[in-house]
């Protein structure tokens, strides 16, 4: 049986965190390369970028971190991600 968002252990222990660099994605500014959008690490405040952008670096840093939950960093969105459980939250 699958959890819900509602069951999920890592969605319920996340927490918001302070982003590392609040101008964009810390791979890509660092490169000079592009993003799509942006997204949070709420366990450390890593920013990277979605998957729909050509680095992945959100991914990315969860596959070398196992940090497990993100969050939307952009204006008007509300929602986090579980990477383990593949869970979607929307959030107010």
């Amino acid at each position: 049986m699958t959890a819900s968002p509602a069951q999920c252990a890592h969605l319920k222990a996340a927490r918001e965190h302070t982003a590392n660099t609040p101008a964009g994605c810390e791979e890509c500014l660092a490169s000079g390369e592009a993003w799509v959008h942006l997204r949070l690490c709420l366990t450390c405040g890593h920013v990277g970028c979605c998957d729909q952008s050509k680095n992945r670096h959100a991914t990315k840093h969860f596959r070398a971190t196992t940090h497990p939950v993100i969050r939307s960093f952009e204006k008007g969105e509300h929602w986090r991600y579980c990477y383990p459980d593949d869970l979607f939250l929307e959030t107010a």
